[in-house]
């Protein structure tokens, strides 16, 4: 396993073992005590698996309290994995990144507590895994509009297709409003 700083403070990038054979391949997409040691020292309680077709862009979500570190990992296809930094505190408060998942690479994105997690389709269908940090609450689930206009995320799509519920999201000024 490899890992790599992601574009903001505290994210991981994972790049885990692969053992290709003319079976198949096999890997190990979570072993605690290797995670650990590269700085992902978190007791995932909850996995939760999504499919998705081709434009879908879901987010900007998170939990408010306790809020929810995430191990996201695309099993089939490719997705664009966005977060957005939501800590009062940090430098890069505000500002979004995003890195490729694809079921051929087996990457990973690790998301500590304090960002809003989205994607957006890029193959014809995408099944995405993630573990999480805490168990759903509905009272204190939370998001941001996928395209405000002051994160200004570039979303790799021209039309996409969106949810009622994330149509809804609040923006990040009214977020920022509540937190500062």
């Amino acid at each position: 396993m490899m890992t790599r700083p992601g574009g903001l403070e505290g994210l991981i990038v994972v790049e885990p073992k692969v053992f290709r054979d003319d079976r198949g391949f096999f890997l190990e997409p979570y072993h605690a005590p290797r995670y650990k040691a590269s700085g992902i020292d978190v007791d995932f309680v909850q996995d939760n698996h999504s499919v998705s077709s081709f434009g879908v862009v879901r987010g900007l979500h998170f939990q408010t309290s306790p809020g929810q570190a995430k191990l996201i990992r695309c099993t089939r296809g490719k997705i664009w994995d966005v977060v957005v930094d939501i800590r009062p505190s940090s430098p890069s408060f505000g500002k979004w990144w995003a890195e490729e998942l694809n079921a051929e690479l087996h990457n990973q994105l690790f998301i500590p507590i304090g960002f809003a997690h989205g994607f957006c389709v890029l193959s014809e269908i995408a099944e995405v895994m993630y573990k999480c940090s805490s168990v759903y609450d509905p009272k204190t689930e939370s998001g941001i509009a996928w395209d405000d206009p002051e994160i200004q995320v570039a979303w790799p799509v021209k039309d996409p297709i969106i949810s009622a519920r994330d149509q809804g999201n609040q923006s990040f000024n009214e977020f920022r409003a509540k937190v500062i």
